[in-house]
């Protein structure tokens, strides 16, 4: 029986399969879904959400030393944040088998950068596989979890979005029961000081030479010969593009095990074939290899390094042929950037924040990067999970020491100040900074799909929980100064930053309201009451300023013919930003309708 399944919860399947016990993850496109599809299969598996990457990996890592088989996914910039404990696994080893996904992102639909993290296999000096499809997502993560029991090693299972998110048929397998290695007290290989890190680095150089010998020889690797006069080393999503287009015009070794590399094995390859290519993304990480080696070879001197291949580059890179693609009239289409959801509580917050002078606003990781965004342009900076609390500490630290009065806000979500913007906050108190912390507690981590996290009340697998009351958090980091706020509320808002650019030292200011499209807790209907509706535009009080337009809620529209704004009512949830905006109060509440 086939089953169709996308690549993330064909591991997800894969992790059953396997006999997995534990797995933990934090939540980020495009591995969201492993760890979701993980936790809906009736508890075979300990499934939780950790609150950043690193912890993640550490509590997968003391349960594979506990004698379980654990997991760990993430997305390529969290394996940034387990880099830490990652590079000492894999000199330590394991007990029960140990897997790691990094969803790679080539094409920058969700992220700040698109890394290559293959180069964190070979870094680390730890084993990698790369499915190209959903039937060797689920296959290669059970073959994942022998290879790491075998060599004593984590492995790290490389997925890009294509393969995360594109649907393949799966034959499924047989369910295994999780079970339990023995634990034994083992100082030598698990208690990494210096004295026993250098003997294990040593015995890690001993396992690599052991893990290409079977790199050569595991069918994880794989010849497929027709015209010998093209060769094609490939791997991951790049295999289906280069076999798209090639069909059997070219021969192939495809690669399913990619660190260490089959260098014998490519080798014997193309002394079979004529013209060698490398066909991979995003970086050359088997071309400059296999260069290294010896093998005359061709790759990025005509494939790109930045964004997705698919087939359309590929033929006109290594063929110069354009693809013939079906026509359409674009003519009538309106760009459309992407803008913060209809009701969105972030909204009037970066609507009143934008007209403040003088001061540098250091955004962070979530759905309110777009406040930065036209016609809101409420943000200065965006770089990583986090940064914002500490950007924002550094910036002010200068402007003090050189007399400059701007001030300093930093803006994170509620999620992500529990991910690494607690410990830049706790930096910021401790060092004496003068900035403004604003928390956007939404009630849900937004971005990735309404993920729980420690400030919903509820775990993965929606069992109760302690919520972190996020007031008493900050204050036990030190901040005495606190106020929470209802950002739909313009004149809340506006005294608390009047109250906030007052102070001379860190300031937090929580805003409170629950995402539009978050499904009400019974705690949340008990807060946040029945608020929901629609709003309506007087067209006779209405003279077309726009005003209302420029808070960027995509429910209201300017009639050009008219000149005057209407309001979707299929979009409208009646926040009512707009009415507290608009200067003729052309704009009122209609009836309620939440649920």
């Amino acid at each position: 029986m086939k089953i169709l399944m996308t690549g993330n919860e064909a591991v997800a399947r894969g992790v059953l399969e396997a006999g997995v016990a534990f797995a933990a993850a934090y939540p980020g496109t495009p591995s969201t879904e492993i760890l979701e599809n993980i936790a809906a299969n009736g508890g075979a598996v300990v499934a939780e959400w950790a609150v950043n990457e690193k912890v993640a990996l550490e509590s997968a890592f003391g349960a594979s030393v506990a004698g379980a088989r654990a997991f760990a996914a993430m997305k390529h910039v969290g394996v940034n944040v387990a880099a830490d404990p990652l590079m000492t696994i894999a000199y330590t080893g394991i007990n029960g088998g140990l897997v790691l996904v990094s969803a790679d992102e080539p094409g920058l639909h969700s992220s700040q950068n698109e890394q290559d993290n293959r180069h964190y296999a070979k870094f680390g000096k730890m084993p990698m596989v790369e499915p190209s499809d959903s039937q060797e997502c689920k296959d290669m993560v059970v073959d994942a979890y022998e290879l790491s029991e075998r060599f004593d090693m984590p492995v790290l299972f490389r997925m890009t979005t294509r393969i995360c998110h594109s649907k393949t048929p799966v034959v499924p397998g047989e369910v295994r029961e999780a079970v339990k290695r023995p634990y034994a007290r083992n100082i030598d290989k698990y208690y990494a000081v210096p004295a026993v890190s250098r003997k294990l680095h040593e015995s890690l150089e001993r396992k690599l030479v052991a893990l290409e010998e079977f790199s050569n020889g595991t069918e994880l690797n794989r010849e497929e010969m027709h015209d010998p006069a093209i060769g094609i080393v490939t791997a991951g999503a790049a295999y289906q593009y280069a076999r798209e287009v090639f069909g059997e015009g070219a021969s192939y070794l495809k690669l399913g095990f990619t660190n260490p590399l089959p260098m014998r094995k490519i080798r014997d390859f193309a002394a079979k074939v004529g013209k060698l290519y490398v066909v991979e993304e995003l970086d050359p990480f088997m071309e400059e290899q296999i260069k290294a080696a010896g093998i005359e070879c061709t790759g990025k001197s005509l494939l790109p390094t930045t964004g997705e291949l698919d087939p359309e580059i590929v033929a006109r890179s290594l063929l110069g042929k354009e693809p013939t693609l079906v026509g359409a009239d674009t003519s009538g289409l309106v760009a459309r950037p992407p803008v913060l959801c209809a009701g969105c509580p972030h909204r009037g917050f970066f609507h009143v924040l934008g007209k403040y002078k003088n001061i540098m606003i250091n955004g962070d990781i979530g759905c309110y990067g777009l406040g930065g965004l036209p016609p809101l342009s409420a943000a200065d900076t965006c770089v990583a999970m986090g940064a914002s609390a500490s950007m924002a500490h550094g910036a002010a630290k200068v402007f003090t020491r050189f007399g400059d009065p701007t001030r300093n806000v930093a803006v994170i979500g509620d999620s992500t100040f529990f991910h690494t913007g607690m410990n830049s906050l706790l930096g910021a108190v401790y060092n004496k900074s003068n900035t403004v912390t604003c928390i956007l507690d939404n009630r849900i981590t937004g971005m990735t799909g309404h993920q729980d996290n420690p400030g919903t009340g509820y775990t993965l697998s929606g069992e109760p929980t302690k919520a972190v009351d996020l007031e008493a958090l900050v204050r036990a980091l030190g901040v005495d100064k606190v106020r929470t706020v209802n950002p739909n509320r313009l004149d809340e808002m506006k005294a608390a930053f009047d109250w906030a650019f007052q102070q001379n030292e860190s300031v937090v200011i929580i805003t409170r309201w629950p995402c539009v499209l978050k499904k009400f807790s019974v705690e949340d209907k008990s807060e946040f009451g029945d608020w929901m509706g629609t709003c309506e535009v007087d067209q006779e009080k209405c003279i077309g300023c726009r005003a209302c337009v420029r808070t960027g809620c995509p429910a209201l529209q300017y009639d050009s013919g008219t000149k005057k704004v209407k309001i979707d009512p299929a979009q409208c949830v009646g926040c009512e930003v707009c009415v507290q905006v608009c200067p003729k109060k052309a704009i009122s509440k209609a009836g309620a309708k939440h649920e």
